[in-house]
Parts: C-alpha cells; sequence; structure tokens
C-alpha cells in the first residue's frame, strides 16, 4: 500500500510539472513586449534568489557551499555546471522567443522530438545499444523534420534547437550528478553575474524599459518561481515513478502547448505540419511500445530470479 501511495504521489508530482511546463507560454505571452533576452535575464536573476531562499529554508545552504568547494577542486564538475548553464540559458532563450514570435507550433514539436534526442545522445556518448524498434522510431522522426523542411519550405530551426539544448543538459546534469535543487542554484549563480550586467546596461540605454507596469514587474519577479516549481515537482516526481510511466507524462507538456499555439493564438497548422507531427506522434508510439516490452521483460526476469 505505501508503495502504491510513493508511486501516486511521483505521477502527482510528475503530471503537475508537465502541466505547468505546458501552460507556461500563457506566462511569456503575458511579457511579449518586452525583449526575449530581457525576460531571460529576469529568469535567470530571480530563479537563482528564488533557490537561494528555498537551499535556506529547507537547510541546504550548507550542501549548496560544499558543492562550490568541490567545484574549485575538481575543474570537470566546474565545466560540468557551467555548460549545463549555457545549455540551459540558451534551451529558455530559445523557448521565450518562439512563444512572443508565434512559434508555439514549432516549440512543441521540439519537446515532441527531445525524447528520441535524450536516446541518441545516450547512444553516441554513453555507448547504449539500440534495438530495431528504437532505430525504426529515430527514423519516423528524422522523415518528419525532412518532410517539415521539404513541405514547409525552412529548416525546423526552432525545434531542433530547443530539443538538442534540452537533450544535451539532460546528458550533462546525468554526467555531473548533482543533486537537482542544489544544481540549478548552482547553474543559475553561474550565468546570474551576466544576467544582471546586462539588465543594468540594457535599461541605461533604453531608460523606457524601466517605465513599465507594476503587473510587467510583478512577472519579470515570478519568472523565478514560474521556472524552478515545474523543475522542483519533477525532480520529486521522477524519484517515485518507473522511466515508462515518465516517458507517457512528458507528452503532457508539448501537447498542451501545442493545443495552445492553435486554438487559442491562432498559429497556423499546415498540412507540412501534419505530416510532420504525424511522422512523429508514430515515432513515439513506437518509442514508448518498445519501452513498455523492455520494461515488462525486466519485470518478468526479476520475479523469476526471485522464485529461483
Amino acid at each position: 500500500m505505501g508503495h502504491f501511495s510513493e508511486e501516486k504521489q511521483g505521477v502527482l508530482y510528475t503530471a503537475a510539472s508537465y502541466l505547468l511546463w505546458g501552460v507556461l507560454p500563457l506566462y511569456w505571452k503575458l511579457l511579449e513586449a518586452r525583449p526575449a533576452l530581457e525576460i531571460l535575464a529576469h529568469r535567470i536573476i530571480w530563479s537563482f534568489a528564488f533557490m537561494i531562499i528555498l537551499l535556506a529554508a529547507t537547510g541546504q545552504l550548507g550542501a549548496w557551499r560544499r558543492e562550490i568547494r568541490a567545484m574549485r577542486r575538481q575543474p570537470a564538475l566546474a565545466w560540468g555546471i557551467a555548460a549545463a548553464a549555457v545549455l540551459i540559458s540558451a534551451n529558455w532563450f530559445i523557448y521565450i522567443w518562439a512563444v512572443n514570435h508565434r512559434h508555439i507550433v514549432e516549440a512543441s514539436l521540439g519537446y515532441y522530438i527531445n525524447p528520441l534526442i535524450s536516446v541518441a545522445l545516450g547512444m553516441i556518448v554513453l555507448r547504449e545499444r539500440l534495438n530495431i524498434g528504437q532505430w525504426l522510431s529515430f527514423l519516423l522522426a528524422a522523415a518528419g523534420v525532412a518532410v517539415m523542411a521539404v513541405e514547409y519550405g525552412s529548416f525546423p530551426w526552432i525545434s531542433l534547437a530547443l530539443a538538442l539544448s534540452f537533450g544535451f543538459y539532460g546528458l550533462v546534469k546525468k554526467l555531473a550528478s548533482v543533486d537537482s535543487s542544489i544544481g540549478l542554484a548552482l547553474e543559475t549563480m553561474a550565468v546570474m553575474p551576466l544576467s544582471a550586467i546586462y539588465v543594468l546596461w540594457l535599461y541605461h540605454e533604453t531608460p523606457s524599459l524601466v517605465h513599465a507596469a507594476w503587473w510587467q514587474w510583478a512577472l519579470l519577479l515570478g519568472s523565478g518561481p514560474a521556472t524552478a516549481v515545474p523543475l522542483l515537482y519533477f525532480a520529486k516526481g521522477a524519484k517515485r515513478v518507473s522511466m515508462t510511466m515518465l516517458g507517457f507524462l512528458q507528452y503532457i507538456s508539448p501537447t498542451i502547448s501545442l493545443l495552445l499555439g492553435v486554438f487559442l493564438f491562432g498559429e497556423p497548422f499546415t498540412k507540412a505540419h501534419f505530416y510532420a507531427f504525424s511522422c512523429i506522434w508514430a515515432a513515439l508510439i513506437l518509442f514508448s511500445a518498445v519501452q513498455i516490452k523492455q520494461a515488462s521483460g525486466r519485470k518478468k526476469w526479476k520475479r523469476s530470479s526471485l522464485k529461483a
């Protein structure tokens, strides 16, 4: 019963994180009059501030300081944190820019592709082996990208940039192996000084941006919690659910974003989009089926081992 309760909590936490990520375009749309780079800088600054407050409240400041000292002793760890900071900052910027320039549909395509990119990186970098079903998934996904490039008349660079930046971010995080809360605090700390300098320069060069409505300033300030809360929910949930369940739940976010882009913001969904998404969806269905089969196979093997 305890295990069921733990798993149920994990599903709720993980689903909540993906629901929040799915509706996040609504948040950035409210700030579309502001430059994307300014929004990113505020997002980094206030995410760092929020994480420091959270670490202090949960008694983790000591662990955070120990990680900083470890970074000084281990250059590889420091470079890993720096790489993660650059990758997640790039991902955030591309997503904010895409949302506020009517490319939500392309952004959602990027997050549909992301799981396949993550597995590809695992194969290339971590030497993980793929079966026939997984190879077919990649070929279908590649066909979707090719269709988008040919039929739509432009290469889906937003989709691939989002998928690649988040895929490499996940790989770096896996290799660095730092607690999620402390890791986010370290990553935002790494790029926070540059963000603060940029904001000061921007407001000096464009004083009109300072005279914004109070609600815009509230939203910029709130971008910290809006960034950190889904990540923390995800970290709590991911520890409690299987990889198969995690694989299913991760499609909540791009599906919500796709629906918002088409039905709320009136972005075009052309034949090219339909063909491309059909290939990607087919790839994901096949990919998920293979994952379920592998997971059930592992469970059967464990049960037979226990009986033996």
